[in-house]
């Protein structure tokens, strides 16, 4: 028998139960359940783009934030395919790890100072390019024995692990240079600093951006020796390649590249203007 202060108890047990089911059934009915695909809570589409965090006016983390010119290309391509910037996940892209990222699916596209090759055009897709530059030298100030690549027999040169400009090293100076390849630019910095190194070789644009991130410390020797095209990478058959391809050909048709590249690279840098934006 249940007597009268038990039968009020059992009474609210049931109504908190009832309470509960009815707010389960109200975030189902909403969605609270969890998001899949790219699409957030509320409809907002998401995109996972891979970039570099370590390159002064391409593609450089700053705290909780992102600049250069490899962000801003980014941003807008997003912004055309519907993502808001705020809905951007930013994932750092070594050169080493990008194609197994995209493989992988960790990230929606790469915009990395990605040089597209034909090697890795067989693993996946290139929109671009979208830049053109060249590879150069960077060496301390006060260096005047490096004038070109003419004057690296027998210096110790560094890049980076898995970029084009490591490869190039190691073909256009077999056997004259030293070549030390690291994971990051910080990384060939130290060496510049310590005396390790001779000179830090890689693209002409990440070169004069970390030369202005340290004024008079560093200077571009400014004699390219090789052709680089910077091209934004998709997973192989990503049906989305269309559409990142007029969201380029608007970047730079509307002006934004122009402006994208005096903001980040300077007024006086001299950047190859893309001479095909859609990358066969």
């Amino acid at each position: 028998m249940i007597r009268k202060g038990q039968q009020m108890r059992v009474t609210r047990v049931l109504q908190a139960g009832v309470a509960v089911a009815a707010a389960v059934a109200l975030l189902s009915a909403c969605g609270g359940g969890g998001n899949s695909g790219n699409s957030g809570s509320g409809g907002d589409k998401k995109l996972t783009v891979g970039i570099k965090f370590d390159q002064p006016g391409l593609g450089l983390k700053t705290g909780s934030g992102y600049t250069g010119f490899d962000v801003d290309v980014a941003t807008f391509v997003a912004k055309e395919l519907g993502v808001d910037a705020k809905n951007i996940n930013w994932v750092e892209a070594k050169s080493a790890d990008r194609e197994s990222l995209l493989k992988k699916g960790d990230v929606d596209l790469i915009a990395a100072t990605y040089s597209i090759t034909d090697k890795r055009k067989a693993e996946v897709d290139f929109v671009g390019p979208y830049l053109v530059t060249g590879q150069d030298l960077l060496v301390k100030a006060g260096n005047t024995d490096i004038t070109g690549p003419e004057a690296v027999n027998g210096k110790k040169l560094c890049s980076v692990k898995g970029s084009t400009s490591a490869d190039n090293v190691k073909t256009k100076f077999a056997n004259q240079v030293q070549l030390q390849p690291f994971d990051g630019y910080s990384q060939c910095l130290g060496g510049l600093d310590s005396g390790t190194v001779d000179a830090l070789t890689t693209d002409a644009t990440i070169l004069a951006g970390l030369a202005t991130q340290h004024p008079g410390k560093y200077k571009l020797v400014g004699k390219v020796f090789s052709e680089e095209k910077y091209g934004i990478g998709l997973k192989k058959g990503d049906n989305r390649k269309a559409d990142v391809a007029k969201a380029v050909e608007k970047f730079y048709s509307s002006g934004e590249w122009k402006k994208a590249v005096e903001k980040n690279l300077g007024a006086d840098f001299k950047a190859g203007e893309p001479p095909a934006l859609t990358e066969k």
